[in-house]
């Protein structure tokens, strides 16, 4: 009984860690990453599509993002939506593509990205906890229900919290690896 509500607990930790992970790549180091433009919405015709899905994008240099759309009528729309994802710079329209250069981080600028960096994982932390508070209650919940026995309840409790630290441990070691790029 425990197993299994341990195991329907465990794919929402999962989440968690991978939601942190996306979250985390979208933050701005000195590198370029397409994580940074892939996900803005661009107005296509009334429809707000990610950049991802109307063009190419790659990385000539480390702070260079260079998007080439699928279709040139989509450059304006595309530019427009880049100014108002705050990145930082501005794109530049070269013929048929969009580049942007990233500017290099300054030491307050860096300081800003760990405090984003440290509220996005203590998020997703905290969203490890409430999904335990959830399974413990259900854990109680079957002990006074005569489901499982005390013994069982507290071994459970065990069980649930090493998962959360298992999780917990994730978090910091992502938190730990992008702090290191954004020292760079």
């Amino acid at each position: 009984m425990v197993k299994g509500i341990l195991e329907k607990i465990k794919p929402e930790f999962v989440n968690a860690v991978e939601f942190f992970r996306h979250e985390a790549a979208k933050i701005r180091t000195g590198q370029a990453s397409p994580a940074l433009v892939e996900d803005v919405l661009v107005d296509i015709a009334g429809q707000q599509l990610p950049i991802r899905q109307l063009g190419g994008i790659s990385l000539p240099e480390r702070r260079q993002i260079l998007i080439q759309p699928w279709d040139t009528s989509y450059l304006g729309p595309m530019e427009k939506a880049l100014l108002k994802a705050s990145l930082g710079t501005s794109p530049v329209v070269e013929g048929k593509v969009l580049r942007i250069t990233l500017p290099q981080v300054t030491q307050e600028y860096r300081q800003t990205l760990l405090k984003l960096l440290a509220e996005k994982a203590e998020l997703s932390k905290q969203t490890l906890r409430k999904w335990r508070d959830e399974a413990w209650g259900e854990i109680q919940e079957s002990e006074r229900r005569g489901d499982i026995r005390e013994d069982d309840k507290f071994k459970g409790k065990e069980e649930l919290q090493r998962l959360v630290d298992e999780y917990s441990g994730k978090v910091d070691e992502l938190v730990e690896k992008k702090k290191k790029e954004v020292e760079l």
